[in-house]
């Protein structure tokens, strides 16, 4: 399950092409307010792009919510050429942005619970990066696909151990009840019914109190070229119903406590979320 970017690049500022039609070419080696200009052009483009999506993702705050992280590198102060390096859309996994969203929810509902954490699913980084910062939480991750196009701060941890790639078909290397608690996240939709079979009750093995599934709804996502690619399947968005008859097949039961909790959590803070929400046991 390998995650690979194609990279095109193209150059600017040569005969042709964009920059000869709006006249950039010269404007590029006379004013030192050029590359400023592309970048806010760059921001408004980004905003209207997003805006304008909203309504597949449930309304503005989910639209917003879809962060992207772009990095701009200037060659000379004198001759400002930059590149876009990296652009990791994490828009691209709308319930991994929900997990974040949901901490708050997630700390009132198990309380306790949530001191030893382990995140699984595209850009965990993004997620534990976010859990670090709770008081008396470790947080560790699991990517299930290459991190070839991840950014500084993703490598970062990779390199202390605290996230790791491992392809999740296969038993995580961890011993049974290793996490307090263990949440994924648009990981499980890439999955057959064959490896489900074995994936998530693995997943509840290294948890000691808990697993928590965020999966996407049913009518949610349209599949890409490009995302067969990389996940070798597009997302099969299973209803909840489903996802019950599964649970019940593996022995999985449902943390009703949780539920109840999350639940009244989230009608307190007026919270929605826009991803189905699974609370199950560990294994005894």
């Amino acid at each position: 399950m390998s995650r690979r970017s194609s990279k095109n690049s193209r150059r600017f500022g040569e005969s042709g092409g964009i920059g000869a039609l709006f006249g950039f070419n010269s404007l590029s080696r006379s004013s030192p307010y050029f590359p400023i200009a592309l970048i806010l052009l760059g921001a408004v483009f980004l905003f209207v792009y997003l805006y304008s999506s909203s309504a597949q993702f449930g309304g503005n705050r989910q639209a917003l919510n879809r962060v992207s992280r772009v990095h701009w590198r200037f060659l000379s102060a004198n001759n400002p050429v930059f590149t876009m390096v990296t652009v990791i859309a994490v828009c691209d996994f709308p319930c991994t942005v929900e997990v974040r969203e949901a901490i708050p929810i997630l700390k009132k509902a198990y309380g306790d619970s949530m001191h030893k954490v382990l995140h699984i699913g595209p850009n965990t980084c993004y997620v534990v990066s976010r859990l670090l910062k709770e008081e008396e939480t470790e947080a560790w991750g699991v990517e299930p696909y290459d991190i070839e196009d991840a950014d500084g701060n993703c490598k970062a941890l990779v390199r202390r151990g605290i996230v790791r790639v491992a392809d999740i078909k296969f038993p995580l290397p961890y011993r049974p009840k290793s996490f307090s608690l263990v949440i994924v996240s648009d990981a499980v939709d890439y999955l057959s019914p064959k490896y489900l079979n074995k994936t998530i009750p693995d997943l509840a093995r290294v948890s000691a109190h808990g697993l928590v599934i965020f999966t996407g709804l049913p009518g949610q996502h349209r599949a890409k070229v490009a995302e067969v690619t990389k996940f070798g399947r597009a997302a099969k968005l299973r209803s909840s119903s489903w996802w019950v008859r599964f649970f019940l097949q593996t022995s999985l039961e449902e943390n009703e406590a949780a539920i109840k909790k999350f639940q009244q959590a989230a009608t307190k803070s007026s919270y929605h979320p826009n991803c189905q929400i699974f609370h199950l046991k560990s294994f005894s």
